[in-house]
């Protein structure tokens, strides 16, 4: 129950002054996106929704509109709450005092009337996060055209279109604007997805112990998620504690891990007294960092070739290896009996299985008695040969179809959904080499393709059926992540896996917070020493989102449990809160931490701090040294020209723009 929403206000007609953001969507990303910039940076937002319900949840009895209006209205409860009490960061309270709620609009499509009617020509930013592909791209063209200066930030899952997008709308803007400064164009058009976002948190959230990677100028961020230390033990601090997690040595299900949760809640970016008081919890720390070799593709379940095991039939294997041991007996009968050579007599052998041979008449009565029998085998040899013919053609014709789940498989994870979000978590698993059940009721699904390609196991049927998850080896898996679009289909999935396995480990993706809680709880009660965790893509995409609108780089998004650290670039200059500072002065607990200074001369640095380095791998030139510096002395200061690598919490990093966004002149 979403519970009573107010009436919404009267909009105005427009946007009281420039500087505001545009955000166009169609499903929860849009309306998370929204709440990220209000109540988190506190921007000024215009948000532009289809009229009637959600597309994609159509059982829900309210609007789009209707839903935004709830989210914003528990959003701004919980930031009351927040103000009036005594928050774990310093209590700062609704960090959007003097902005106004969030403007409202409804428009089938985002035209030029609507697109101008939204303050497009005044806006700082906008943001197209459609479901479409199609609708995205023809809106940031009209978007380009009507005001060259903005900054667009396009939600696209086609991977390889995106890269030709965001260089087509910078040669545009570039075309529009002959003086623009590069650096305000290397900001101007940034083309992320939502599914490749969160694809490597829910991937990792399967695997005990697993690591998140977050990519830098070709080297590897490794946030490991250390599980809590057993009685005697201490952990490995790694080279920093990013986070305390809320699983104990005691208590290693933990809380659900939301802001609700209170002192059980996990602590991010914690300072070396939370630290050393908190013996006995679960930990996520930076490892060793390792230099990224290029994206290597998802490898096949079982190989490249075709092993006679997919080709002919155990029991057909069987009556082949009968055949040849009588074939065998009778040579070796032939041996014993006779002075013939071992050559000759398994050539007169073959010759009388294959009925060639002369009848042996003057031949001594042993001789004859193995013809005989040579014969009669010779008779079971055809049907032999015709079944295995018929085998091998039906294996070449079925070799382009799924494979189902084989005997004997065990430790893999089942994944429910194949999605957007389910495809790149497929893709995921398989880079890391880890087993994967797939099950779809959709055989037409978006990932079938791949899954058939990759000689994926995969289950078409529908998971609330009795018999799916058992056909998918649930009683033998190590996970189950339910990915599905649908709230209670993941749910009950995840009731029924636990029943048939009451100590697996479980992930669902599930939209609404509240119901997310109340799911946690109730499994936890019911088995206390399993793990669970909810995950929502647009909870872990809508950060990295909103930092690209704010201009700058967030390289990758850490779920903590139910929380989210950012690792995101910053320029040192315009930041009094790191400028001028140590590293050791400029950590704020809670907030931010500096974990990485880029050493390249400003005029030679990569303005995208997540792509590889130009080289090839082929050639004998090794890739080019990182001017990433990660071990750092406490005592640098940091300078204006300096650029860092930092963690840090949602309300860290929307603290340091605010901060720069008011320090800067003109605006």
């Amino acid at each position: 129950m979403l519970g009573f929403v107010p009436p919404l206000p009267q909009q105005p007609g427009r946007p009281p002054s420039s500087g505001h953001m545009i955000v166009c969507g169609d499903d929860a990303l849009g309306r998370r996106l929204a709440v990220e910039l209000r109540f988190i940076y506190g921007e000024r937002v215009t948000l532009l929704l289809p009229p009637g319900r959600d597309g994609n949840n159509p059982e829900t009895p309210l609007t789009q509109r209707g839903r935004a209006a709830a989210l914003f209205g528990r959003m701004s409860a919980a930031m009351n709450r927040a103000g009036n009490g005594n928050g774990a960061t310093g209590g700062s309270g609704d960090t959007n005092a003097g902005v106004e709620a969030v403007r409202i609009m409804e428009a089938p499509e985002p035209s030029d009337d609507v697109l101008e009617e939204a303050g497009i020509d005044q806006a700082a930013a906008l943001a197209l996060v459609y479901d479409d592909d199609e609708r995205n791209i023809r809106a940031a063209l009209t978007a380009r055209r009507l005001n060259p200066r903005l900054r667009l930030v396009i939600r696209l899952y086609n991977r390889k279109l995106g890269q030709h997008l965001e260089e087509l709308l910078d040669q545009a803007a570039a075309v529009a604007l002959p003086g623009i400064d590069p650096a305000l164009l290397d900001a101007s058009t940034t083309v992320l997805s939502d599914a490749d976002t969160a694809a490597p948190a829910l991937a990792a959230t399967a695997l005990t112990g697993s690591s998140k990677i977050i990519q830098a100028e070709g080297l590897l961020l490794r946030a490991a998620e250390r599980p809590p230390p057993r009685p005697g033990e201490r952990a490995d601090p790694g080279l920093c504690t990013l986070a305390l997690l809320s699983s104990t040595t005691n208590d290693p299900a933990g809380a659900e891990g939301s802001d609700s949760s209170g002192d059980e809640a996990p602590q991010l970016l914690p300072d070396e007294r939370a630290v050393a008081d908190a013996a006995g919890r679960g930990t996520v720390v930076l490892e060793a960092i390792s230099r990224a070799d290029p994206a290597r593709p998802a490898t096949r379940m079982g190989g490249r070739g075709a092993p006679l095991a997919q080709i002919f039939s155990r029991r057909l294997r069987w009556s082949a290896l009968g055949f040849a041991l009588a074939a065998l007996a009778l040579v070796v009968a032939s041996l014993l009996t006779t002075e013939d050579t071992a050559l000759h007599s398994a050539y007169l052998t073959v010759l009388d299985l294959l009925g060639m041979n002369d009848p042996a008449e003057g031949a001594s009565p042993a001789r004859q008695i193995i013809q005989i029998l040579s014969g009669i085998a010779g008779l079971l040899l055809l049907p032999l040969l015709i079944a295995a013919v018929l085998e091998a053609f039906g294996t070449l014709r079925t070799a382009s179809s799924l494979r189902r789940p084989p005997r004997g498989l065990g430790g893999h994870v089942v994944l429910l959904g194949l999605g957007k979000i389910g495809t790149r978590v497929l893709v995921r698993l398989r880079e890391l080499d880890i087993p994967v059940v797939v099950v779809e009721e959709d055989p037409e699904a978006r990932g079938i393709p791949l899954a058939r390609s990759l000689h994926v196991p995969t289950v078409i049927g529908d998971v609330t059926q009795e018999g799916v998850l058992e056909a998918a080896k649930i009683y033998r898996a190590r996970a189950l992540l339910a990915l599905t679009s649908i709230d209670t289909t993941n749910l009950e999935a995840a009731l029924y896996a636990r029943s048939v396995k009451p100590d697996l480990r479980v992930a669902l993706r599930l939209y609404d917070d509240e119901f997310a809680t109340a799911v946690y709880r109730t499994l936890r009660t019911a088995h206390p020493q399993a793990l669970t965790r909810s995950r929502s893509v647009s909870h872990l995409a809508a950060p990295a989102f909103a930092g690209a609108m704010m201009g700058r780089q967030v390289l990758g998004a850490v779920p903590v449990e139910r929380k989210v650290m950012l690792f995101a670039a910053l320029e040192v200059a315009g930041h009094p809160q790191l400028e001028g500072h140590t590293v050791e002065q400029a950590f704020r607990a809670g907030a931010w931490r500096v974990l990485a200074i880029d050493a390249t001369p400003p005029a030679d640095r990569n303005p995208d701090l997540a792509a590889l380095p130009p080289f090839d791998p082929e050639g004998d030139t090794a890739p080019p040294p990182s001017g990433l510096v990660w071990d750092l002395h406490p005592g640098y200061v940091l300078r204006a020209q300096d650029r860092v690598v930092i963690a840090a919490t949602r309300r860290g990093l929307a603290e340091l723009l605010r901060r720069q966004r008011s320090a800067v002149p003109g605006r």
